[in-house]
């Protein structure tokens, strides 16, 4: 019996320590979480994610978790939960406006005019706020819209600095900050026609005689983009007329008819370029007194106008008005007026798309005998690029009979905007003589946004020479699509934009003069 005792004492021992070798050890946990700490005693080497399960402890997707939910918990471990809530708060912030000093003509030396009260403008800016465990923490901008643009204050002075005076043949008209502004007879004698700042640059244009202007003018807050106006004589200081024609794209006079005029319209948009062109054309005959309409004839009926034809078709009349050329984005002709309708192109090119919200035109010069147009045509690709994105622009001639074209300037610039002078007032030469003029990119592959120089050669391109600027200097650029420069009513002279002011070189010296100050100026136009 002793015997048996001792053995189930022995057995009962060692199923003991079995259970009690089998038994793991406690892996202690302290968990922190809003504002209390816990501590739980836990049997097994689970993650994260799974002690939380089990603790039935709720998280929010924001709030963080430390360390990791994919961790494994071990013995003594901290784990911390932050709540996390997200705000969003957003404030109108005040944009402080500029002030612009602009130096004018019209006003004495050193006097100063405010054109344009300035204006602050309002952003409205969106904030994302994390507050962590009740605590607010720093904001971090989300967004940034513009509420209302803010407006500068434009400041107008008087220039200090007197130019040279300059004879002016002819009557020359241009626009300085928004107002037509002529010369006659002298430089010096120069005086604004408006002053209103509201011209848009789209039409300026002298009749034939010199005498009438013809505009365009901004409405402001209204559906309608611009009004035609005209000046009927400024040679003694008429008044503006309203004309009937509104949302312009194109206008001018037709030579040779008395006060009439060719115009082509669009309908106002919202979106860029805040118009879509009709690509139509009106003649239309007007008192000049009253500026009502005597009587409006439709050439062109509304069309689409071809490819790009929301930026609508120009045109060019040549100086007998006996013809007029139309312009396209790829192509361009002359109008048939026995048709009502655009004839054979007699150049086509490839379309250029600049891959921006507006479309290139090109330009047309006449031939003083109406028989020859001169142009730039979009030249075909150079390596690889799509026939669209080619940098090359020539300047190319045509007879309108369509008996030729040649090129005459290759890879002259999409600005080279070439023009025949009118024939030279020469008595001791029996043959017509005049001259052509161009401008020639620097830098031919980068031509879109580059520098130009004024280029005068005969009128078949030969004996080509640089007119302006001189060496050193920096070149002319494009403004509003394209360089503004205009032959003097003998073809000796140009009148340029250089640098934002009117300037002058005479052809056969090549002597330079400024003719205004303070920058603005755009749309030289010259007649007799």
């Amino acid at each position: 019996m002793r015997t048996k005792s001792v053995f189930l004492v022995l057995l009962a021992t060692l199923l003991f320590v079995g259970c009690t070798a089998q038994e793991p050890p406690a892996i202690i946990v302290h968990l922190i979480v809003d504002g209390q700490q816990h501590v739980y005693r836990h049997t097994e080497p689970v993650t994260v994610e799974q002690f939380l399960r089990e603790a039935e402890v709720e998280t929010a997707p924001l709030d963080r978790i430390n360390p990791q939910p994919y961790t494994q918990i071990f013995n003594d471990m901290r784990i911390t939960i932050i709540r996390v809530e997200q705000v969003e708060e957003c404030e109108e912030i005040t944009v402080p406006f500029r002030t612009q000093t602009r130096i004018v003509e019209g006003l004495a030396p050193d006097e100063e005019r405010i054109g344009q009260a300035g204006d602050n403008g309002i952003e409205e800016v969106c904030y994302r706020v994390n507050i962590e465990d009740g605590v607010r923490q720093e904001p971090v901008e989300i967004s940034r819209v513009t509420v209302r643009s803010p407006q500068d204050e434009i400041l107008y002075i008087g220039s200090s600095n007197q130019l040279e005076p300059v004879p002016i043949t002819g009557t020359l008209a241009y626009i300085n900050n928004g107002n037509a502004w002529v010369m006659r007879g002298s430089s010096d004698a120069r005086r604004a026609l408006t002053s209103n700042g509201d011209l848009d640059n789209r039409v300026f244009s002298l009749s034939p005689d010199g005498r009438q202007l013809l505009m365009s003018r901004t409405v402001p807050d209204s559906a309608v983009f611009n009004h035609l106006w005209l000046i009927s004589d400024i040679t003694v200081n008429a008044e503006p007329v309203r004309l009937t024609p509104q949302n312009v794209l194109y206008a001018d006079w037709v030579p040779d008819r008395n006060n009439t005029i060719s115009y082509s319209t669009g309908e106002s948009r919202d979106s860029p370029p805040g118009w879509q062109a009709l690509n139509d054309l009106m003649l239309m005959r007007i008192d000049p007194q009253t500026g009502q309409h005597v009587s409006i004839e439709e050439v062109l009926a509304r069309s689409t106008g071809g490819f790009y034809g929301w930026w609508g078709t120009q045109y060019e009349w040549s100086p007998d008005g006996s013809q007029l050329a139309w312009i396209r984005a790829d192509s361009v002709g002359l109008v048939d007026f026995d048709e009502g309708s655009l004839s054979e192109p007699l150049l086509e090119y490839p379309v250029f798309n600049p891959f921006q919200d507006w479309s290139w035109r090109t330009t047309i010069s006449w031939s003083p005998d109406n028989d020859m147009i001169v142009t730039t045509i979009h030249g075909p690709p150079v390596g690889n690029e799509r026939p669209e994105a080619s940098p090359v622009f020539d300047v190319k001639a045509a007879a309108i009979d369509g008996t030729f074209d040649v090129a005459i300037v290759e890879r002259a610039g999409i600005w080279s905007t070439p023009r025949f002078s009118p024939y030279l007032d020469d008595a001791e030469n029996p043959f017509p003589r005049g001259y052509l003029a161009y401008l020639r990119a620097r830098e031919w592959e980068r031509n879109l946004r580059g520098e130009y120089d004024l280029i005068v050669a005969d009128r078949d391109g030969s004996n080509a020479r640089v007119l302006f600027p001189p060496e050193g200097q920096p070149g002319l650029v494009a403004d509003q699509f394209a360089q503004d420069y205009t032959w003097s009513p003998d073809g000796r002279q140009i009148a340029f934009v250089y640098q934002g002011n009117l300037w002058l070189v005479d052809v056969e010296t090549e002597i330079t003069y400024q003719l205004t100050q303070g920058g603005g100026a755009s749309k030289p136009v010259w007649t007799r």
